[in-house]
């Protein structure tokens, strides 16, 4: 059996999570806090960051595009990433938009700040920061509506590793309750459509002690 390390609201995580479910692949959750620098985890992945995946021929994976593109060349019976090699390379890009400049610019100003400094006791919330993350998340729900307008998912006619990407990011920063879904009714549309998907059943039923989701988060129909 493949076995993921993982935590719970980390985007990176969540993109591997639906790209294994979404090709159907079988998989153990092991939950891993990286900044206790396990030497047990670092010898797998000496940068000590989840994701990491150690797939059934007992290969070990780290970085999540790295194990992501491993999967879709690996299990080609479903796949994310469009066979023209123009569509793949717009997928591509935007799931580099969503692994760098939305986290950047969104989830590392909201979840960083409101739980993982929790969880680490690592400070008190940077209030400029969660501003910050409030004030970009509309660009970028209003760069997802320009997209959807115009393809049936995000990077073309089909669901795609671009979708995942989005999707990844946007539940995590969704488990807070800050996504203002009601401003961007598009954005609303299509994320409902992607969390509807049997993939996203084990990231809905997320639960992180002490802080729970709130009432849509896991609900299909907000």
């Amino acid at each position: 059996m493949r076995t993921l390390y993982h935590f719970w609201i980390t985007p990176a995580c969540r993109k591997v999570r639906l790209t294994l479910a979404e090709k159907g692949l079988q998989f153990d959750l092991k939950i891993e806090k990286p900044w206790e620098r396990r030497h047990g985890f670092l010898a797998r992945n000496p940068a000590g960051e989840v994701p990491v995946l150690v797939d059934e021929n007992e290969i070990t994976l780290a970085d999540s595009q790295a194990i992501c593109e491993y999967l879709e060349e690996t299990y080609e019976d479903i796949r994310l990433l469009p066979e023209d090699k123009i569509a793949r390379a717009e997928t591509r890009r935007l799931v580099g938009w969503f692994d760098r400049k939305f986290f950047i610019e969104v989830t590392d100003n909201l979840v960083e700040e409101k739980i993982m400094k929790r969880l680490t006791k690592s400070g008190t919330p940077n209030t400029a920061a969660i501003r910050a993350g409030h004030h970009n998340i509309h660009y970028h729900l209003e760069y997802i509506t320009y997209l959807v307008e115009r393809r049936s998912w995000l990077a073309g006619d089909d669901f795609s590793l671009a979708d995942i990407a989005a999707a990844a990011q946007l539940s995590s920063v969704d488990y807070l309750g800050d996504v203002p879904w009601e401003q961007h009714p598009a954005a609303k549309i299509w994320y409902a459509r992607a969390k509807s998907r049997p993939s996203f059943r084990a990231i809905l039923a997320d639960n992180l002690p002490g802080m729970p989701a709130p009432p849509h988060y896991a609900d299909l129909d907000f």
